[in-house]
Parts: structure tokens; sequence; C-alpha cells
């Protein structure tokens, strides 16, 4: 005896991805730099520095003297020989008022008047030492320094970013079956 039967075959769906991966590109340009340092401002002021040399004692050690020295050396010599013969005329005369002591002092005076005194001389240094006279002012020296800042200018650039999203297609390859065949549902007569 046959039984009826239900066969039932079925296959599943097939499907397929195609994907395609996004892409992303990201560059980043260097920024633009200019820097600038300017020069610092410098303001130097001197004043001169002052050598004085005041050779008037040399000059005058080597008797080269000025007009006015010698008017005043002449006067005040002439002052010390006018007081020198004062005394001098005062002491012969108080010795001639006193002839009569002891002593000739018509001789010792014609002696003294006519005969001229004895001039020391000695070495000496001419001229003098330590006669000219130096007198020195350095010059000074005033800086002034102003620094400058420096000049920096930058422009930045943005990123250059390019992005192109990925996406997914799917695709029925192969579709779903499902395949029913009855077998023996209807019984054959036997003649």
């Amino acid at each position: 005896m046959q039984l009826p039967q239900i066969r039932l075959q079925s296959n599943f769906i097939k499907t397929g991805l195609d994907i395609q991966q996004a892409t992303q590109q990201i560059e980043q340009p260097q920024a633009k730099q200019s820097i600038q340092q300017p020069q610092a401002l410098i303001e130097i002021r001197t004043s001169p520095s002052k050598l004085t040399i005041d050779q008037t004692k040399a000059r005058e050690d080597i008797d080269l003297k000025s007009i006015a020295k010698r008017i005043e050396e002449f006067a005040q010599n002439g002052y010390q020989d006018w007081l020198k013969g004062m005394e001098r005329r005062a002491l012969q005369g108080r010795e001639m008022m006193e002839i009569e002591n002891k002593g000739n002092p018509i001789a010792i005076q014609t002696k003294e008047n006519s005969e001229k005194p004895m001039v020391p001389f000695n070495i000496g240094w001419i001229p003098s030492y330590n006669s000219v006279k130096l007198a020195y002012e350095p010059a000074k020296v005033d800086i002034r320094i102003t620094p400058q800042k420096p000049i920096i200018e930058v422009e930045i650039r943005k990123p250059v970013h390019e992005y192109t999203p990925g996406h997914t297609k799917v695709e029925v390859l192969e579709k779903n079956t499902l395949d029913i065949d009855f077998i023996n549902l209807f019984p054959e007569k036997s003649e």
C-alpha cells in the first residue's frame, strides 16, 4: 500500500552584498608665516673729553714769562730792593754817626757798596719737576637702546577634507523557492 505523501523541497534565498567602503582624505596645508625683526633703535651721545695743559710755570722756569708777570716781578723786586736799600742806608748812617767808636766805617762801607754780592749757583732742573700741570676730564658716553618687538604675521589655512560616504547594495542572487509534490494522493484503482 502506498501512502499519500507530501514532499516539500525548499531553497533559502541567497543574497549578495556589494559594499563600497567610505573614503576620507585629510590634508593640512602649512600655515603661511612671516616674521620680521626690526633693528633696535640705538642713540649714542658723547660729550668730548677735555685735556688742559698749563705750562705757565715751565715757561717761567726757562725765563719765557708774560709781560704782566715780568711787570709784577719787577715791581716786587724793586720794592724789596728799596726796603733793603733803606735798611742799608739807615745802618750805614748809624755807623757814620758812631765813627768815634772803633773801626773804619768809611772803608768798610766803600767796599760793601762797590762789590756785587756773590750769586749762589747750584745744579737745577730747567724746567723744574712737575712744572707742567695736566688736567684731564674723560669723555662721557650716554647709550640709550630702544628694543623693537618682532612683527609676526600668520595666515592659518584650513584643512582640506574630502569624504565619500560608503554604501552597501543588497542583491538577491537566488530567490527562495518552495516545491511541493504530492505523491500517492489519489490511489490508483486496480483493475
